[in-house]
């Protein structure tokens, strides 16, 4: 799609940031800019900047905590606060979340146990830029591959989320011990999501499933036309 611009930002133990350049790249017909963690800068006019899934810096101390402290994730920051649509899927979502994009925090899963499967997940909210493409309610299939996905916030955090629609996804049952079942969240503005299921890995029926595909097209589409 003519005008749009996303980059992709890869951090020293990412391993899905080809998978989200090229699931971006598929949905807006053009190339995406990659951009290394070490950069102080990023490209200019971005429409969407996304922080893939992985293990940034070996998930040491905590997932996503050395991450975000980064130069890279300074001018994320920057960016969101402009207005900039932010996705972090998995690692990225907590890089979001130890940045302070996104309020709670990722913690070890229930059970202790590393899980990758495929999770039906219900879209708690249309209204969003990220989930327009869906339905209220509507149910859909993605997978997740992860160790520390367990959402966790306090009693008023979860109540406010719910109470101002920012929940945008929650697991159709227990996956990981996430507070609420909640899977993916919004910021106040609405321009960032952060969230642990990987839309990218589910965009064309050769993955199995392209569930994932219209998070994509919705947020292509929004800031197309905006």
């Amino acid at each position: 799609m003519s005008g749009f611009r996303a980059a992709v930002v890869t951090f020293p133990g990412s391993n899905c940031d080809r998978d989200m350049a090229v699931a971006i790249e598929q949905v807006c017909g053009g190339a995406v800019d990659r951009v290394w963690h070490g950069d102080a800068a990023l490209p200019d006019r971005l429409d969407l900047i996304a922080l893939p899934g992985g293990f940034s810096y070996g998930d040491y101390l905590r997932c996503g905590a050395i991450a975000s402290r980064s130069p890279i994730v300074r001018a994320v920051v920057e960016a969101a606060g402009r207005g900039v649509a932010v996705l972090g899927v998995c690692n990225g979502f907590q890089v979001l979340t130890e940045a302070g994009l996104l309020p709670g925090a990722l913690m070890r899963n229930a059970g202790i146990r590393f899980v990758c499967r495929e999770v039906a997940l219900t879209v708690e909210t249309s209204q969003s830029l990220f989930t327009a493409g869906y339905a209220q309610s509507q149910r859909i299939v993605l997978p997740v591959a992860h160790h520390d996905g367990n959402f966790s916030a306090d009693e008023p955090t979860l109540d406010r989320l719910e109470g101002e629609g920012r929940v945008a996804l929650r697991y159709a049952e227990p996956v990981n011990g996430s507070a609420r079942d909640i899977a993916g969240v919004l910021n106040a503005q609405g321009n960032v999501l952060g969230m642990m299921p990987h839309p990218e890995r589910a965009i064309e029926p050769a993955h199995g499933g392209s569930d994932g595909r219209a998070l994509f097209e919705s947020v292509v589409g929004a800031l197309v036309q905006a």
